[in-house]
């Protein structure tokens, strides 16, 4: 530790040479002195001890920011913030805080911090004269036989004086007497004792008493001083003082002595007889705090101890015993008890300073306290060692005497333990060992060393159809140990396999809370499903991120009705039909109702069933095929037109469904099937009401038109008077059979191809079909081939009237 070995003397006194001074500052913290001030005792509080932060070589600022402050076990002195001085912060009492002792100090420890470092400070407390001696007693009575001779000395109670050095007793006197004079006599520890010396013979029967009055004076300036008086009292002859075994005596206890344990006995002997050889004992020029620890029985002259002792406050106890006869005789013997230390004093752990923050990716060897061990006993019972905790990542180094740096030995993750709790265990040397045991805790900073994570590694979400516009669909969530904004989340969309410019009008998500949003209504017959990228982000500083695939199923919904695709209505809104051969055998495949449906899986399971039938058990309906064969054979009686409606059910819940129609004629030509077209029509279902009604109203306007035609094309053949016109009645003509294509009734409905002329009879006109498309020879003119020709079911007795476009309807 470095330090300043800068002095303040006390105020009056000579400084060092100026060189000296100038330069030890530089020279001493290499040398690791102590700073050190001397100062006197009782200054005012606020006074200047010294300039400490410029004995430290610190500026004003510096030691500011630095913290600089002063640790003791007892605070006396505090630093100025703004001039960095040490000042004194409590009353200074030498006398209370040293006993005692010659040499007063007081051990400080100035602290800084960023980086920490101590330095010890060493303030000496110079006595001043503040305390005036004082005597035990204000008035002393003596005894003196008559007989005693000039020049013997009588002992007197010395006064006491706190204060020591220049400061103590220096003389005594006495008031003016003819028979006695004052003599000061010196012992070894530098005391001084006052003492009567007898000058002239007393003679009781001339004086009886003598009254002096004594002064004891201090060294200081001014001088203090003390009185007593002496009341002198003459006796008759006692020619032997009392003799102690020893003039000093000396002992030494343990400080575990219990109170009311014998200490010692003094013994003194008189060879006197009588009163004159009674002895007794007594304290003198002794303490009052000693007399307070030790008591002294007066007749056997037995010492014990009244209080417990304690080594660490008085290591030694010194005082006086006098032993006084019966005739007014007596001696003194001087008593040193020495106090022997035990193990009885526990270590103490002081903590000096403590970091407030430590970042968890702090490196070995950083600092974060700075602590001290005291034992107040002596020797190997004040021997220290200390430890902390095991398996922490920290250790303690012992610095300098007794202190001790805990610095970081290891990996902090304040994910995984966000403060420590050290016990920190001081131990000492002796028999038993004591020990002490303080815990800190220090709590870690967070860095951000953690990126956030999601609870999966992808997400599937699954979303039917027409939602409702703004609905939640998804929610993800990612976690961040870390504290504070290094553990704050947000969320956002980074990409996509949909069109940039339109990914927000699909999907948003909430940046706080990970919800997925559908900004749309979603249809899966146009979009199936579509990928996102997600990512979260958290505050830290550089911030850290996760990323995480999602994929979006638009489930399908029931919303779409089947279509029917055959048999289709003409632009009219007129039916075809279809022929079945009469010689049609059971099982024969009449038609198939062919029907699609937009929605996918089950919704698009179709299945298809017979609502009416004109003979329910001529024909059957495949279930799933949509096939219609016929269940048996053709009856003489079974009528020759036949009507189905099919219902077409899809399998959504509630399922959709879509009706069709069949006309079905049997008979093996289509010049056969002619006859049926102009019957009545197969009696309608009351819905179909409205739109027979209008169907005969097209008709009719049909057939007005069609008059017309057919007028103007009779009045131009009548001119042409061509017999040709007339060969499409030749037998075969308008039964042809397409070339390549066999009559195999087994094939099902559909397999032929008809070239068909229409004539009406009872009438001079003639109605042709109308063909679709130019013919290159003129018997094509009238007649039109086409594989298995498809003819309008109209209602009403002239079917031959309409002459609308047939066309054809493979499966």
């Amino acid at each position: 530790m470095g330090g300043s070995c800068a002095q303040r003397q006390r105020p009056g006194r000579p400084r060092p040479q100026v060189l000296f001074a100038l330069l030890l500052p530089l020279l001493c913290p290499a040398l690791g002195q102590p700073v050190r001030y001397s100062i006197p005792e009782e200054l005012d509080r606020g006074s200047v001890v010294g300039a400490l932060a410029k004995d430290l070589g610190l500026g004003v600022l510096e030691a500011s920011a630095r913290k600089l402050r002063v640790s003791a076990e007892k605070l006396h002195f505090s630093v100025d913030a703004e001039s960095g001085d040490l000042v004194v912060k409590d009353r200074i009492d030498r006398e209370q805080i040293c006993k005692g002792r010659r040499r007063c100090e007081l051990q400080l420890e100035a602290v800084l911090e960023n980086p920490l470092n101590i330095f010890h400070v060493v303030v000496e407390i110079e006595d001043v004269n503040d305390h005036a001696p004082q005597f035990e007693k204000k008035e002393t009575c003596l005894e003196i036989l008559e007989s005693v001779s000039v020049g013997t000395r009588i002992p007197l109670e010395p006064a006491t004086d706190p204060d020591i050095n220049l400061n103590s007793i220096k003389d005594y006197q006495i008031s003016s007497n003819p028979y006695f004079s004052l003599m000061v006599r010196v012992n070894p520890d530098g005391g001084k004792s006052p003492e009567l010396s007898l000058e002239k013979l007393l003679d009781r029967e001339e004086h009886r008493s003598h009254r002096l009055i004594l002064t004891a004076l201090d060294g200081g300036d001014p001088p203090r001083s003390a009185t007593t008086q002496i009341e002198i009292s003459v006796k008759d002859i006692n020619d032997n003082p009392p003799v102690f075994s020893k003039e000093e005596y000396r002992v030494s206890v343990s400080e575990n002595l219990p109170p009311g344990s014998s200490v010692l006995q003094v013994t003194a002997t008189d060879g006197d007889e009588g009163v004159n050889a009674e002895i007794s004992y007594y304290f003198r020029s002794t303490a009052q705090s000693t007399r307070h620890v030790f008591s002294l029985d007066e007749k056997t002259g037995m010492i014990r101890s009244s209080q417990p002792l304690d080594f660490e406050e008085i290591e030694r106890y010194t005082m006086e015993v006098e032993a006084k006869d019966g005739g007014g005789l007596s001696t003194q013997c001087k008593i040193i008890i020495e106090v022997q230390d035990e193990n009885d004093n526990s270590p103490q752990i002081i903590i000096a300073s403590l970091s407030e923050r430590i970042l968890e990716n702090s490196p070995p060897g950083v600092v974060v306290a700075i602590f001290k061990t005291r034992d107040r006993d002596f020797g190997g019972n004040g021997d220290v060692k200390c430890d902390i905790s095991k398996g922490l990542p920290f250790k303690a180094h012992a610095s300098s005497s007794n202190y001790y740096k805990l610095v970081t030995d290891g990996d902090i993750d304040r994910e995984q333990n966000p403060q420590y709790n050290v016990t920190i265990t001081a131990t000492d040397r002796g028999k038993p060992p004591l020990s002490s045991s303080t815990t800190i805790t220090l709590h870690i900073a967070d860095v951000n060393d953690n990126a956030p994570a999601f609870q999966k590694s992808c997400y599937t979400v699954h979303v039917l159809e027409n939602n409702a516009l703004g609905a939640s669909i998804a929610q993800v969530s990612a976690s961040d140990p870390d504290l504070g904004s290094n553990g704050h989340i947000s969320y956002s969309i980074i990409a996509s396999d949909l069109e940039p410019k339109s990914l927000w009008s699909y999907v948003t998500v909430n940046a706080q809370s990970g919800v997925v949003f559908a900004q749309r209504a979603f249809d899966h017959e146009q979009l199936r499903s579509f990928q996102l990228t997600l990512q979260a982000r958290d505050q830290g500083s550089p911030s850290l991120s996760a990323n995480v695939s999602m994929r979006v199923l638009v489930g399908d919904r029931n919303d779409n009705a089947p279509r029917v695709l055959y048999p289709a209505l003409e632009p009219d809104g007129s039916a075809l039909f279809d022929m079945v051969p009469r010689a049609a055998e059971p099982g024969y495949l009449v038609t198939k109702v062919v029907a699609v449906d937009a929605d996918s899986g089950h919704n698009a399971w179709l299945s298809y069933h017979v609502l009416q039938a004109s003979d329910p058990g001529l024909f059957s309906l495949g279930l799933r095929t949509g096939e219609v064969r016929t269940a048996r054979a053709l009856g003489d009686r079974d009528a020759t037109r036949q009507r189905l409606l099919v219902a077409v059910r899809d399998g959504g819940q509630p399922p959709l469904s879509a009706t069709a129609t069949l006309h079905l004629i049997f008979a093996d030509s289509l010049q056969e099937a002619l006859p049926d077209l102009s019957d009545d029509p197969l009696p309608s279902d009351p819905q179909s009401e409205l739109q027979f009604y209008l169907v005969v109203a097209l008709a009719l306007i049909s057939v007005l038109f069609l008059l017309a035609v057919i007028l103007a094309i009779a009045l131009r053949l009548r001119h042409s008077s061509s017999p040709s016109v007339w060969g499409c009645f030749q037998p075969g003509f308008c039964s042809k059979k397409r070339p390549g294509v066999p009559l195999n009734y087994s094939e099902g409905t559909l397999p032929y191809s008809y070239n068909l002329c229409i004539g009406q009879t009872g009438k001079a006109e003639l109605n042709f079909l109308k063909c679709s498309a130019p013919l290159p020879s003129a018997e094509d003119i009238v007649c039109s081939g086409y594989p298995g020709a498809l003819i309008p079911l109209h209602v009403g007795d002239d079917l031959t009237t309409h002459p609308e476009t047939l066309t054809s309807v493979h499966i």
